[in-house]
């Protein structure tokens, strides 16, 4: 192992010996039942224990109390017995695989909504709304002190019962402990409020109640910010002051030291920093407060690699280090650098597309990864397949590889065409805005993999049906991707010529000119991006999209990221505006715009005009060989979406033949994975 011995060290907290340096922090899976952690819960973190994983800290925002539900985000509902014998089942499978495992557990006090389940009245210290959610809330009473102080023990206490190595109570993200101590939301007079001193003591009752409950011996840390990066907030001094107040109680064991409190749409992405972050943007904060204290820190935030992690370590910023990002990605990480197999793990992106999910209350799933989160049905590793094929792919985009990758491990042999100089597909474009340069690394794992497992790989190669035939495949998969779609309206139709695509300019068949209106149906990634893109190249931009805000379907941790970009270099922001037409005027295009709500017309002069409105499949070829094939090209959708093997055709034809990604419907990444891996897992 060499440099990376010191992440094979043991540590130990009190009672509890954690195998090796590396964690998955606590995060909401989204993947709880009725409040329950069942099976698809359970199969997630026993993955990361397999995976060789030193401790995997579930149910972040696992709620304490009836009144403070989750269930916008499935999250863990602690509040009641009823939860011990599935924790007992969950930290039992996770033990047998080695690894140690706690729980999150917290009041969210005003950071929640109410207009759901049970419509709670939400709990804060002084009342009022959270800038974030904006759902409002009471001030607490004397009353509402005794039953959540109580209710915290009762929830450590299941937490002990169901078999947990510990607990990780958080005073992060302005949760109810740290909306205490907290001059922006503690605005109290009695002695809750006030000097730091007073807003500290609401969550130093919160665990002496707890230890009067469990006692010493059980492992009970806190998760804490470390500099709320508001200038009327708590910063690094005042942080650190509270992080040697309660360790020195003698009452918590350890602290998880993250930067910013995101409690604001601007601020939410310091929380999960994306790709468009530096590394390790927030371990001085972690590493200021270890210095402070006698008790074990831990910090995340955008640590991707083992060499990173070590070197933290090494030089004694932290004592364990967390990559949770890094496990969704690849939850057999730990394994691969104790075999010296570095070159193989699936690194995390920071595309975010997990926690972005999670904002929007969907299950977090992996960018690139499709197994994780879905342990159930589709294999981290896949098995071998009875009889050996001859598979032809075409198209090296993300479903291409993937699908390649999947039936080389299957032991199948292999053929990749791809028409273009390098694989990636859209990925290889997507890679070349600014922000998004990490997607590489998607492609270029992808490469290693189709290298070691000797797929045969035909660049700058057209794969037209008689070259495909002369093969004598078994299999054709065919994920020859999307073209975009320039032509869907009859003003834009009329522009031929005049309209130039995403693809255009992130490719480089188009230059940018210097005046730009770039029109954005999807609302997603190209957008906003192309615009970024080109602004960073010098062009007056202005991004123009039919929904009320420009960006609105990139993720809650992403979009604001690319608001900040967007401003900076001046590019004008105009929601709620359709592109009806472009008509040429002397050496400008005229672009006329129509209000989505009132239908009033507006016209800009300008020199280019770029629209994304998604892509139609590239389906020519498909068609070409459909009638060739014993199956005419139709998947068993019974069988698909039951995760079973296709059924195996019976009529005539040369060779089975599939199509998936875009050359059957639009997909992002993760979709045009997850359609092959589902689909080539079985073959």
């Amino acid at each position: 192992m060499g440099q990376f011995d010191s992440l094979f060290q043991p540590l130990t907290i009190k009672n509890v010996t954690i195998r090796n340096r590396i964690m998955s922090t606590a995060h909401a899976e989204v993947y709880a039942e009725d409040g329950m952690p069942g099976e698809r819960y359970r199969l997630y973190h026993v993955e990361k224990a397999r995976g060789g994983i030193g401790l995997t800290m579930c149910g972040g925002s696992s709620s304490v109390s009836i009144d403070n539900p989750s269930q916008w985000w499935s999250s863990v509902d602690v509040s009641s017995d009823r939860v011990i014998p599935y924790f007992r089942e969950l930290t039992g499978a996770v033990h047998d695989h080695g690894a140690a495992m706690m729980i999150q557990l917290t009041h969210k006090g005003r950071r929640n909504r109410w207009d759901g389940g049970d419509w709670p009245h939400l709990l804060s210290p002084s009342g009022g709304p959270e800038p974030l959610h904006k759902a409002d809330s009471k001030a607490m009473e004397a009353e509402d002190f005794e039953r959540v102080i109580r209710d915290y023990a009762e929830a450590v206490r299941r937490a002990r019962d169901g078999g947990f190595d510990g607990v990780e109570i958080s005073a992060a993200h302005e949760h109810l402990i740290d909306q205490f101590w907290s001059p922006r939301s503690n605005r109290r007079t009695d002695a809750y409020g006030g000097s730091l001193e007073n807003r500290m003591r609401f969550g130093l009752e919160v665990f002496a109640e707890i230890r009067r409950v469990v006692g010493n011996d059980f492992v009970v840390g806190m998760r804490m910010p470390g500099d709320e990066l508001h200038p009327d907030g708590l910063d690094q001094a005042d942080l650190r002051a509270i992080a040697v107040r309660y360790a020195g109680t003698g009452m918590v064991d350890f602290l998880n030291v993250m930067g910013s409190a995101g409690d604001t749409y601007a601020t939410i992405p310091n929380v999960v920093p994306s790709m468009a972050f530096p590394p390790q943007p927030f371990v001085h904060l972690a590493s200021g407060i270890k210095a402070e204290v006698d008790v074990p820190v831990i910090h995340a935030q955008n640590i991707k690699d083992p060499a990173s992690a070590a070197r933290l370590i090494d030089e004694g910023h932290v004592d364990l280090v967390g990559m949770t990002r890094a496990h969704i990605a690849d939850p057999h990480f730990v394994n691969k650098v104790r075999d010296g197999q570095t070159d193989r793990i699936r690194q995390c992106v920071g595309a975010n597309n997990c926690i972005n999910r999670m904002y929007d209350g969907l299950d977090v799933l992996c960018i690139q990864n499709a197994a994780t989160g879905r342990e159930q049905t589709m294999p981290h590793a896949v098995r071998k397949a009875p009889i050996r094929r001859q598979v032809v792919v075409v198209g090296g985009g993300p479903a291409g590889m993937e699908a390649a990758r999947v039936c080389a491990e299957r032991g199948h042999d292999v053929t990749l065409f791809e028409k273009g100089p390098r694989l990636g597909g859209q990925l290889d474009l997507a890679a070349r805005a600014p922000a998004r340069e990490s997607l590489a690394g998607i492609t270029r794992w992808f490469e290693l993999e189709l290298k070691r497992l000797n797929v045969e790989i035909a660049l700058n190669t057209e794969a037209d049906a008689p070259r495909i035939r002369d093969l004598r495949p078994d299999l054709v998969l065919l994920a020859t991707g999307g073209v975009p779609d320039l032509d869907a309206e009859p003003g834009w139709r009329a522009a031929e010529g005049m309209v130039a695509s995403v693809h255009d300019i992130l490719g480089g068949a188009v230059a940018p000119e210097k005046n730009v209106l770039v029109y954005d149906v999807p609302g997603r990634y190209a957008g906003v991006t192309v615009a970024d893109h080109l602004a960073e190249r010098g062009a007056l931009v202005e991004l123009v999209s039919p929904d009320p805000a420009v960006g609105s379907d990139v993720g809650g941790t992403t979009q604001p990221v690319y608001l900040q970009r967007l401003y900076e270099k001046d590019v004008v922001l105009t929601p709620s505006y359709t592109l009806q037409e472009v008509y040429p005027e002397g050496d400008q295009r005229i672009a006329v715009l129509a209000n989505e709500y009132t239908g009033s017309q507006e016209e800009r002069a300008v020199d280019q005009v770029v629209v994304d409105n998604g892509t139609r499949p590239a389906h020519d070829l498909y068609f070409a060989l459909k009638d060739k094939s014993r199956n005419r090209g139709q998947v068993d959708l019974h069988a698909l979406f039951a995760a079973e093997s296709q059924p195996e055709p019976e009529g005539p034809g040369d060779f089975t033949l599939y199509r998936f990604g875009d050359c059957v419907s639009g997909r992002d990444i993760h979709g045009a994975i997850y359609d092959a891996l589902r689909l080539c897992k079985a073959l």
